[in-house]
């Protein structure tokens, strides 16, 4: 993995996380069986990449290991279950907007939970993203569905940060790909039951957009984003997935119709330039 191919890598992996909020968009169904369609695709995938692409190896895990991975993955399904909630309730580029807020928290988060010092860069980012997120919502009352999207996605940029401080404390020693893996395994387990009621109603255009979600927004994007690292600095990839909200908003734009205002446009182009200035000044 040499440094052009590692770019190469690291952009389509954020040009297929950018989708997630179309390919949950177009799945019409509910918000759990997405998350549960979503983590059977992801299993699927990473097992294939597991064997067929990497040269990862499934090892024992103690109890403590199978513990915080277990716990990671209701993060992660109550992240995407708040996500796409988020999706049907505000559409994509509010949705993608209000979940890009997750480095803000993860910056909080992670001076208060690991006791390093947030410097004012990183303080400068933050407010900038909560003057980005109030500019997002056409009209910030909490009876609209605008701002009762962007809350859900906000929540779920607020869960995905957990999820991320989670990761560094416990997968230490352990493959970032069974790391996901087990993560999914714990998302199906929780919300397969919370999605069998509607299981009977999905159609096959529906699963078709979870087999897309699981597979190329989950599985594929997360192997590329670890390929990528093997080639980049972790603060390049950073810089590179601020782009995630530019993509989800011109397919949205495209493909929906969901033309953003300039109030709208000027929250995110705050969003993401907040993004990339804390990513650049990491040393």
């Amino acid at each position: 993995m040499n440094q052009r191919n590692a770019l190469w890598a690291i952009h389509l992996g954020a040009l297929l996380f950018g989708l997630s909020g179309i390919f949950g968009k177009l799945a019409n169904t509910t918000p759990q069986m997405i998350s549960a369609g979503r983590a059977i695709f992801a299993i699927a995938a990473l097992l294939l990449f597991a064997q067929l692409f990497s040269n990862t190896r499934l090892v024992r895990l103690s109890l403590r290991q199978t513990a915080l991975l277990a716990l990671g993955g209701l993060l992660l399904g109550a992240h995407w279950w708040s996500f796409f909630e988020a999706v049907q309730l505000s559409g994509v580029a509010i949705a993608t907007l209000g979940f890009a807020s997750f480095p803000a928290f993860t910056v909080l988060l992670e001076g208060v939970l690991f006791r390093e010092r947030t410097r004012p860069m990183e303080y400068a980012m933050v407010v900038l993203v909560c003057l980005g997120l109030i500019l997002v919502t056409p009209d910030f009352t909490f009876g609209s569905e605008a701002t009762s999207g962007l809350l859900w996605a906000v929540l779920s940029g607020l869960l995905f940060a957990l999820l991320s401080l989670l990761n560094r404390a416990s997968t230490r020693g352990i493959e970032p790909i069974q790391a996901a893996l087990y993560q999914n395994i714990a998302v199906l387990l929780v919300f397969l039951p919370l999605a069998w009621p509607t299981l009977p109603s999905v159609q096959a255009q529906d699963w078709l957009w979870m087999a897309m979600l699981g597979i190329f927004c989950t599985g594929l994007a997360h192997s590329l984003f670890v390929a990528s690292l093997r080639g980049l600095k972790a603060r390049s990839t950073a810089v590179i997935f601020a782009l995630e909200p530019i993509y989800g908003i011109t397919f949205a734009w495209l493909l929906f119709s969901e033309v953003p205002t300039l109030r709208m446009l000027a929250g995110g182009a705050l969003i993401v330039c907040a993004i990339f200035i804390s990513a650049r000044s990491v040393r």
